[in-house]
């Protein structure tokens, strides 16, 4: 989105990346081989192959072939670094000590949830290999972005970065994607298609399912819930474990099941529904939901709370099918109070969330 975005605002934009793609399904993959294309948005792409000999090793530890001598071509005036934990950014510090006047940015996505979970992914990888990386780059470095306030703990307290050096800076929705000046036609379009009146309070739910996200739970609680009218689209993938958990739990009339979809349809389907909820670990789905300016209920994690900005959302607390049920039970029975959640998550969530707002953040200090 960044890439994206810093074009459409005028600038010259090159992304060097590795084989790391996504299939049609929207699942991760491993590109053949090394190319270099002109993706959709106007911008250059670079794909890197790994270093050979010892090639399963070097994927563990991101080094690859060709990265400084590509920095030579390309010659940026800015290098806008998307996660510090790769071995070669001994190449990009290389670099930047022959080209001093170039703006650094840094930004995180680990924590302490969906990084370090083992021991030694804990202790060897991050507190020792990645530590050095993030250290090495960090005199070169502006700003270390963490894309959650618990990435941002874990820059300071993993890492070791200084607190001047680290702020926050969400993950957000894609606006240009977004048909908020066609939000009834597409509500209307999505709810006729599923056969969903006007008058049907529709959660929405989905992602990539496993146990952890708790998509379960929420489906007991939709065919446990006594309020008349009320709906659940569910969209997504399920992991082999939960794929019959949900097949089972979805043949309920309550529920929606409509699988897969496209990456920007997800944005319609948020303006056809009432509230997103999300009981389990975080997804960016968190931050689409919030920046289509659609209310909701999200799972408390400490360090995950950036997405109230002034009760447009609720958080759950206990991973248990009860606790959810009241919750959404007391959200449609208090009409005044959703109105409330609802005025703050289109008048502040779309403006904190949009990733055309955030593309001009991350470039702030320029």
């Amino acid at each position: 989105m960044l890439p994206k975005y810093h074009k459409l605002m005028g600038h010259d934009v090159s992304l060097i990346a590795s084989l790391v793609s996504f299939d049609e399904n929207g699942n991760g993959c491993l590109l053949n081989a090394s190319s270099e294309y002109f993706c959709k948005d106007g911008y250059k792409v670079s794909r890197l192959n790994y270093k050979k000999p010892f090639e399963i090793i070097n994927r563990i530890l991101r080094r690859y072939e060709r990265l400084y001598c590509l920095l030579e071509i390309e010659k940026p005036d800015i290098v806008f670094v998307h996660g510090c934990q790769f071995w070669d950014i001994k190449k990009v510090i290389k670099y930047l000590k022959r080209h001093q006047n170039i703006r650094v940015f840094v930004d995180n996505h680990a924590d302490f949830i969906n990084s370090g979970i083992n021991w030694i992914s804990r202790n060897v990888l991050h507190r020792v290999i990645w530590r050095y990386c993030a250290k090495a780059i960090e005199p070169y470095t502006d700003r270390f972005y963490g894309v959650t306030p618990l990435r941002c703990e874990f820059l300071k307290n993993i890492y070791k970065i200084p607190d001047a050096k680290i702020e926050l800076l969400v993950l957000g929705a894609d606006d240009e994607k977004i048909g908020f000046n066609h939000r009834n036609q597409i509500r209307r379009n999505i709810r006729e298609t599923l056969n969903l009146s006007d008058n049907d309070f529709v959660f929405i739910t989905g992602g990539k399912i496993d146990e952890r996200k708790n998509i379960h739970l929420l489906l007991q609680a939709i065919i446990e819930l006594k309020i008349e009218k009320t709906k659940l689209i569910i969209f997504g993938t399920s992991n082999e474990k939960m794929r019959p958990v949900i097949d089972a739990l979805g043949k309920s009339d309550r529920i929606i099941n409509i699988g897969w979809i496209n990456s920007n349809d997800v944005y319609d389907y948020f303006l056809a529904s009432d509230l997103a909820v999300f009981p389990g670990t975080h997804s960016v789905l968190w931050e689409q939901a919030v920046g289509t300016g659609i209310p909701g209920v999200f799972k408390f994690w400490k360090g995950m709370d950036h997405i109230d900005i002034g009760g447009n959302c609720r958080f759950l607390y206990e991973d248990n099918v009860t606790e959810i049920a009241e919750l959404l039970k007391e959200i449609c029975n208090n009409p005044d109070e959703y109105q409330k959640m609802k005025k703050s998550a289109e008048e502040i969530g779309i403006k904190e969330f949009s990733y055309s707002n955030i593309s001009r953040r991350a470039l702030q200090m320029l």
